[in-house]
């Protein structure tokens, strides 16, 4: 198993429709709780909800990339830009 993250950045202006899904979404990420290690919005200056990043557990990146293609959110047309990159742990643990 590998790790990644998964970053996703908001269409400007798409916190309406963010909100609109976020308990869709919410409920898609703890079932797929098996290999979400850790998640949580990204936020503007403004404090607003405009993006998301996962730290994923998975065998590969396509496994990562099914995730992002089946989240509510990206269904939705939340993301403008979703960005998938290897990761490791250097400092710090993930339990």
């Amino acid at each position: 198993m590998a790790l990644f993250v998964l970053t996703c950045d908001d269409h400007p202006g798409a916190l309406e429709r963010r909100m609109s899904v976020r308990e869709t979404h919410l409920a898609y990420v703890r079932d797929n709780g098996g290999m979400v290690r850790l998640a949580g919005p990204l936020f503007n200056d403004a404090g607003e909800m405009a993006g998301s990043l996962f730290i994923i557990e998975a065998p590969d990146r396509a496994a990562v990339e099914a995730f992002s293609a089946g989240d509510p959110y990206r269904q939705a047309g939340v993301f403008e830009r979703v960005e998938i990159r290897p990761w490791k742990v250097t400092v710090g643990a993930i339990a």
